[in-house]
C-alpha cells in the first residue's frame, strides 16, 4: 500500500523516471515517510492504553530492594518497554541514586532505554524483518546487562556530583491514576501527540538521510568501503560516525534500511544504529551534568568497544 502510494505520487503526478536518483530517492522518502508514521501513530496509541499506569516513579520502585542480578535483569527489561530517551538521563539518574540503586544497575537502566523500545521493535519488523530485529534486541540487552556490570567494577560512585547525593526526592502522594477506557484513551493519545511532537523531526531527518543514501550513494562505492564484512575497520568507523549525530532507534531505522538496500553489512548497520541511539554526543552532555568526566569517558568507551564487539560478531556470523 505505502509503496503504490509513493509510486503514484513520484512517478505517475511527478513523472519522475524511477531509475534517476531523484526519483529513488524522493520514492523512498515518500514511502517510508508515510508508513512510518502511520506505524508510529498506531503503535504508540496502543502501548499507551497498556502502559496508562507506568511511570518513571514506578520503574523506581519496582527496582529498588531486588537482588543485583535481579535488579539489574529488571532494569534492563524495564528500559526495554520504556519510551524514556537520553533527555530523562538526569531526573531518572537522580531518582535511582535517591532510591538506594546501585549505579551499575542505573547505567544498565541507562543504556537498554533509548537503544530499545517497543515503537523501534516493531518498526524493525516491519521494515527490515524478524530476524534483524531479534538480533538487535539480542545485542542492545546483552549490551547493557554487561555495561552496566563492567561499570559497577570501576566503583563509579566516586564521579558522581556532590549535589545529586544531597537531592531527597522523597515519597510523593501521586494522584490516582484513571484506569477506565476512557481515562486510557485520554492517555494513551496523550502520549500519541507526546511522543510524535519530540520525535517528528529525527524521524523525516532519519529518512531524508536515508532517502539521500539510498538515490544518490553509488552502489560500487557502498561495496567498496562499508559492504564487506571482512572490512574491520568499518565498524569502528561507523560507531564514530554516530557519536556526533542525535537521533532515536525509531529516527535511525530508515538509515540503516537504506544501508542495509545498499549493501552494508549488517553488524556494521546495527553498531552505527546503536552508537546513534545511546552514545550521541548530545546524551554524553546531558549525562554530564550527574557525573564527572572520568565517569563520563568510562561510559563512552565501554558503550563504543562493546558496540563495535557486536557489529564485528554478526559481520563475522551473519
Amino acid at each position: 500500500m505505502f509503496d503504490a502510494l509513493a509510486q503514484l505520487l513520484v512517478f505517475d503526478l511527478l513523472g519522475l523516471e524511477p531509475a534517476s536518483q531523484v526519483g529513488a530517492a524522493l520514492h523512498f522518502f515518500v514511502m517510508d515517510l508515510v508508513k512510518i508514521f502511520v506505524m508510529l501513530v498506531l503503535i504508540i496509541y496502543l502501548m499507551g492504553l497498556l502502559r496508562a499506569l507506568l511511570s518513571a516513579e514506578k520503574v523506581r520502585d519496582y527496582v529498588r530492594g531486588k537482588p543485583k542480578w535481579l535488579a539489574r535483569s529488571a532494569a534492563v527489561g524495564l528500559g526495554a518497554v520504556t519510551p524514556f530517551c537520553s533527555c530523562s538521563s538526569v531526573p531518572l539518574f537522580i531518582g535511582f541514586v535517591e532510591a538506594g540503586i546501585p549505579l551499575g544497575v542505573t547505567f544498565s537502566f541507562l543504556i537498554a532505554s533509548p537503544m530499545i523500545n517497543e515503537v523501534a521493535v516493531v518498526l524493525l519488523i516491519g521494515i527490515l524483518g524478524w530476524k534483524l530485529t531479534l538480533m538487535y534486541v539480542a545485542a542492545g540487552l546483552t549490551v547493557a546487562y554487561v555495561g552496566g556490570v563492567v561499570m559497577e567494577k570501576f566503583r563509579p560512585e566516586r564521579w558522581v556530583e556532590g549535589y545529586v547525593w544531597k537531592i531527597q526526592m522523597g515519597q510523593m502522594q501521586l494522584a490516582e491514576p484513571d484506569t477506565s477506557l476512557r481515562g486510557r484513551h485520554r492517555y494513551a493519545w496523550g502520549e500519541v501527540r507526546e511522543i510524535l511532537r519530540r520525535l517528528w523531526k529525527w524521524v523525516v531527518a532519519g529518512i531524508a538521510v536515508g532517502a539521500l543514501f539510498h538515490g544518490y550513494v553509488p552502489q560500487d562505492w557502498v561495496s567498496q568501503h562499508l559492504g564487506g564484512a571482512s572490512n574491520w575497520l568499518a565498524v569502528p568507523a561507523a560507531v564514530l560516525l554516530g557519536v556526533p549525530l542525535y537521533s532515536n532507534a525509531a529516527g535511525v531505522i530508515p538509515v540503516a534500511e537504506a544501508m542495509l538496500g545498499k549493501g552494508v553489512a549488517i553488524g556494521t548497520t546495527l553498531a552505527f544504529m546503536m552508537s546513534i541511539a545511546a552514545l550521541s554526543l548530545p546524551e554524553m552532555i546531558i549525562l554530564r551534568k550527574v557525573i564527572q568526566w572520568p565517569a563520563l569517558a568510562l561510559f563512552a568507551g565501554v558503550l563504543a568497544t562493546a558496540f563495535t564487539l557486536v557489529g564485528w560478531g554478526f559481520n563475522l556470523f551473519a
